[in-house]
Formats: structure tokens, C-alpha cells, sequence
């Protein structure tokens, strides 16, 4: 039976945009259905809009350090939130912008609705049937908000509608530190509100490694009262919100609600696929080739849960559309995985996590307090972990908390891709003073560790000096 269509995409996020380039490179007979906004999440709510916020409450929190540089007058400064709002959504228009060029040509070939998948090569356009020989999943995801706290109205947002706001009030409650509630949290602190921020759970910005969750944690309590470990009740009062976690009570004007993402998978039909699905509701799939089973549907995105992360998305939309168009699904080589928090300082992992490694992985660490060119900036607080394999140095994956850590992060994340050894890095250049030097000090204390290393011929085995400003 011959299809409508060689490809349908499902979803015109990251994943589904990056799928729409790889399959119109190689045919014209495509559809691509989005219900709801166009723009993807990071564009339009998350990653750039976010980081415009984080930008203008660094540069008013940045006053706090002046006079130590002997610059006077940090007193006079205020901020003025709606004009910091107004900036936010200014820049997000321009960032969505163009993201929407990737669409403006379809024509046709574009369609505003919803689909529902009918069974492998079928799908169901605002009520019409479609056919296409492969299929592309990528619906996106959407913050997680209980029912419950929805209905206590415009007091209890996410970070879909934070960025809509014209003002903000001035005692906000965050739930959830995760990623988003961590870069949240703190930005609003920066921005001279009250802040008051719960999580269920131990552990923040997705770090499993517990000094450098304690570093991070020790940050934050310097910004915002810090409430973990129990989960948290929402309840109305008056013109705000009453928080409940535990013994503790909070009142506040608003709630940012931060707990996590949603796949968007309502009705999507993925139970006709004729394949198992989780508790969650998700069928099982290679991560290198995102192939459902052998349906011909590929899933990629923030939909299916494995690494909702953009460069993950734009990597899994890049598989699915070049799969979509193969005779036989390639299974492609993932990215060494890599996680940033835009916190200050920067938190970030690489790699493997510490409690995934074995009993004996070497673990070096460069505490900042210390390090020279941190302590010039007065951004001498942090840490950094690297861990490393206990017979060869190989390094495995890290963790920090540093300043300039988004950029040591991924020096870290190219590392691991190419099977470096703590020596290898040991041996190549670090200028001075730079705060990678921190990073040759964590280095140098794994490679005091490791079994097998024996003297050298190359520069690795030079050591420290020994004082903060040569080191």
C-alpha cells in the first residue's frame, strides 16, 4: 500500500526541528504537526529566556562585591524588575524569532493541530488519517503542576508563564531544586526578593556526589531560606500561599513550581505500536537508533525521558530524521553525557557519577578558596572533583561546583570523550593566571593516587609550586 508520506513529524520542539533538517535533505513529502506554540521550550521558556534573568540578577548582585574592588557607590543601586522582565521577554522574541525561520517556508507541509498515532504508519491529523512510512515522536514535555496547586490561581506559576509576568512580588516560594529551581531560586534572590525554597529530596541540581552537593547547598543558604527533605503542601491565604514542609511554614506572595517536566504523551496512541510501555507510560528503545521496536516510529526529544537536555534533543532529532530516511536504522555513538547549572558558582557533572563507579576510582579535588586567580575575582569559593580509573588514570566523569564551571565542565566532558588520561591532561599547557589551574591542582591530587604510574619523560609529573600566586 503506498503512504502519504515518507516521514511525519510529530512536534516542532528541538528534537523535531532538528529531525525536519536531516529528512528535507532528502525528500519534499513530509508533514510536520505541532500543538501549541511554536518556538521550542528552550527558546521561548527555558534555556535562553532563563539565562537573560540569570544575567541581570548576577550583574545587580555583583554590587555586594564592589566596594572589596574599591569601587564606591554600590548602595545607590536598585533594580527595576518589570524593566528586567521587559528585557527577558525583548530577547526571548528575537531568540524564537529565528527558531520560527526553520518553519516559515513549509507551507502546507506545516500543520497546527494535534496527532495521535493509529498504529505504525498511520496517524490522526485533527481528524483526518494520515499515512507515512516512518513516523518521528517528538511532542516535547511540560512542567509538572498538581492539579491542586493550579487551582490557587496566578499565585502559583511555573517557568512557562514566570517570563509573562510584568512584575514579581517581593517574598516568592520555589518547590523544587532541580536544575531549573536551583537557576531560579537563586536569580530571584539576586534580584532583591525574598526567597524561600523547598525540596522533597536531598540532593540539588541533579548531583550525586555529596561534597560537592554540600558546597552548593552551603552557596544557596547564604541567598534564601533552604528547606529539604520533606515534601511540600500548598494551601491558599488570602492574596498568597502558605508552604508546609515538615515543621517548617512559610508564607509568601507566589510559588514557582519547579519539580520536574512531563513527556507530553496524552493520548498519543502509543499503546497501537503493539509494544510494551512502562508504568510510565514509555516504550523501551536504543538509545542510538530511538527506534520503537521495529514500528518504523522513532522517539526523540524531552518526550521519551532519556536526557531532556538540548544538545541531547537537537542529537536525538539529528538520529531520528536521518533514521526516518535510512533503508536500516543506524545505531549512532551518544555524547559523553554532560549537565550544567547555571548557578553561581556553576554546578555541572560529566561523565559517570561517583556512586556508579567502582569502590577504587581515584577521586582529586581542588577546593577554590585558595586558588589564585579565583580569589583576584573574589570568586574563590567551589568545588571540583575528578574521578579517575584507579589502575591507568583514565578519567571516568566529575563533579563541581566552581566558578567558570560551565567552561571546566566541558574541558572535563572532552576528556572523557576521548579516553584521557589524568597524565594526558597533566602534559598539555595551563596558563597563569587562569582558574584552570584549579583543575590541574585537582589533576595532580588524582594523579598522586593512581597504581600504575610510573616516572614520566613529559612535563605531567611537574609540580605545584607550591603558593597561591604561582599555583
Amino acid at each position: 500500500m503506498p503512504f502519504d508520506h515518507d516521514v511525519i513529524i510529530l512536534g516542532a520542539g528541538t528534537a523535531g526541528l532538528a529531525a525536519l533538517r536531516e529528512v528535507r535533505r532528502r525528500t519534499e513529502n513530509f508533514i510536520l504537526v505541532n500543538d501549541g506554540q511554536y518556538g521550542t521550550t528552550c527558546a521561548r521558556v527555558g534555556c535562553m529566556p532563563s539565562k537573560v534573568l540569570i544575567e541581570a540578577a548576577n550583574a545587580f548582585h555583583m554590587r555586594s562585591k564592589l566596594a572589596e574592588f574599591g569601587v564606591q557607590g554600590a548602595g545607590g543601586l536598585s533594580v527595576d524588575i518589570p524593566a528586567v522582565l521587559a528585557r527577558v521577554r525583548k530577547l526571548r522574541d528575537f531568540y524564537v524569532s529565528g527558531v520560527l525561520e526553520a518553519t516559515a517556508d513549509l507551507g502546507e507541509r506545516n500543520i497546527a493541530g494535534r496527532g495521535r498515532l493509529l498504529g505504525p504508519g498511520r496517524v490522526l491529523i485533527n481528524g483526518r488519517e494520515h499515512s507515512a512510512r516512518r513516523i518521528i515522536l517528538a511532542t516535547g514535555s511540560r512542567p509538572v503542576l498538581p492539579e491542586a496547586w493550579a487551582r490557587l490561581g496566578d499565585c502559583v506559576f511555573t517557568t512557562d508563564t514566570l517570563f509573562e509576568r510584568q512584575d514579581l512580588p517581593r517574598r516568592i516560594g520555589v518547590v523544587g531544586l532541580g536544575a531549573i529551581g536551583v537557576e531560579m531560586a537563586q536569580a530571584l534572590a539576586r534580584l532583591g526578593i525574598k526567597v524561600t525554597a523547598f525540596a522533597s529530596g536531598e540532593d540539588l541540581a541533579g548531583l550525586r556526589d555529596d561534597k560537592v552537593n554540600a558546597v552548593l547547598r552551603a552557596c544557596l543558604a547564604q541567598e534564601m531560606s533552604l528547606h529539604t527533605g520533606h515534601d511540600v503542601t500548598l494551601e491558599a491565604l488570602g492574596d498568597g500561599v502558605r508552604m508546609r514542609a515538615g515543621d517548617t511554614g512559610q508564607d509568601v506572595d507566589a510559588v514557582l513550581v519547579a519539580i520536574g517536566r512531563r513527556p507530553n504523551l496524552d493520548d498519543i496512541g502509543l499503546e497501537t505500536l503493539g509494544v510494551q510501555l512502562d508504568e510510565k507510560g514509555l516504550p523501551r528503545f536504543p538509545p542510538g537508533s530511538l527506534e520503537i521496536g521495529d514500528t518504523g516510529v522513532f522517539i526523540a526529544g524531552d518526550v521519551n525521558g532519556h536526557a531532556p537536555i538540548l544538545h541531547e534533543a537537537a542529537d536525538e532529532g539529528f538520529i531520528a530524521g536521518r533514521n526516518a530516511m535510512a533503508d536500516e536504522p543506524i545505531c549512532y555513538q551518544r555524547r559523553t553525557p554532560l549537565g550544567i547549572v547555571f548557578s553561581d558558582p556553576v554546578t555541572a557533572f560529566v561523565g559517570q557519577h561517583l556512586s556508579d563507579l567502582p569502590e577504587d576510582t581515584v577521586v582529586g579535588e581542588v577546593d577554590f578558596h585558595g586558588q589564585g586567580r579565583a580569589r583576584a575575582a573574589q570568586k574563590n569559593y567551589g568545588l571540583l572533583r575528578v574521578y579517575a580509573a584507579h589502575d591507568t588514570g583514565c578519567i571516568l566523569g566529575a563533579a563541581l561546583c566552581a566558578p567558570s564551571g560551565d567552561h571546566l565542565a566541558h574541558l572535563l566532558a572532552l576528556a572523557v570523550e576521548q579516553r584521557l588520561a589524568v597524565f594526558d591532561l597533566l602534559s598539555m599547557p595551563f596558563y597563569h593566571p587562569v582558574l584552570e589551574e584549579g583543575l590541574r591542582t585537582a589533576l595532580r591530587n588524582a594523579g598522586k593516587q593512581v597504581e600504575d604510574s610510573p616516572e614520566r619523560s613529559d612535563l605531567a609529573n611537574c609540580p605545584a609550586m607550591g603558593t597561591e600566586a604561582l599555583d
